[in-house]
Formats: C-alpha cells, structure tokens, sequence
C-alpha cells in the first residue's frame, strides 16, 4: 500500500512559524495530536512535535507564550512522498525514532502521516482479515 492511499480525506493540521508555542500547544491538544507541520506559503519549515515541546521549551525554560514556535521546531525534517510504500515509512520511522513523517512532493507538503495512522490502517487490515477466516469457516461444510 502506498502512503497516498492512507492520506485520502485527511485533513492536515498545521502551525505557522509566526505563532507562540501556547497556540500550537492548544492547537494539538484540541486535535488530540502529537506534532504538527509548521508550514509557509504552502511550503514546509520544520514540524513541532511533543518531543520539541518537552526538550526545547519546558527544558529549556522558555516561556509557551512569547516562545515562536519556529525559534523551537525540528527544522528540515526528514520527509517521505506520496508514491513511497508504507513499508518505507515504517522503516524511517523505526530506523529514526520518529512517530510523524510529513508527505511532501518538493517541500510542498501533501499530508501528514503518524505512526498511529499507520497502526489503525494495519488493525483494521487484521480485523478484515478475522472476519474473512470466520465468513470463510462458517461456510464450509462440516465433514461427514
């Protein structure tokens, strides 16, 4: 499977460089997600992530509120694009320690994908999967 396949009707939320850490805090904890695209012009800078938030703002002792989140984001991350296959994403993200990968065709991002996502795809393959073994087991007749 590819990772455009996984992105179909995903609505991604995104930070721009110019805002403070509190509003992208409140912007992630609103979605219920752990990082988020920081984006200018359609174009990506960096991804502010839990991770970021923890090490370079608290840590650091920086105030949320007048902090800019492009003073304290992962800038030029790592990126994956539309055609790659979910088995690469897993890879870079396993080999890296990363949860959230920006998809971006020349620096233009196109999505965002989570390790989460990735999970949810795969558990509702398996669940797919169970209720095939079971269609299929209920069908057959019993030997005589």
């Amino acid at each position: 499977m590819l990772i455009s396949d996984l992105l179909k009707n995903q609505v991604v939320v995104s930070a721009e460089p110019h805002q403070t850490v509190l509003e992208v805090a409140r912007l992630m904890v609103d979605h219920n997600i752990g990082a988020v695209p920081v984006i200018q012009h359609g174009r990506l800078l960096g991804i502010f992530s839990e991770r970021d938030l923890m090490n370079r703002v608290v840590v650091g002792g920086k105030d949320p509120a007048c902090t800019l989140v492009k003073q304290v984001m992962t800038e030029d991350p790592m990126t994956v694009q539309p055609g790659d296959s979910l088995e690469t994403c897993m890879t870079l993200m396993r080999r890296h320690s990363f949860r959230h990968l920006p998809v971006c065709l020349d620096r233009e991002l196109s999505g965002f994908i989570s390790l989460r996502d990735i999970l949810l795809h795969d558990l509702d393959e398996k669940d797919d999967e169970v209720r095939m073994m079971r269609a299929y087991l209920h069908s057959t007749p019993e030997a005589g």
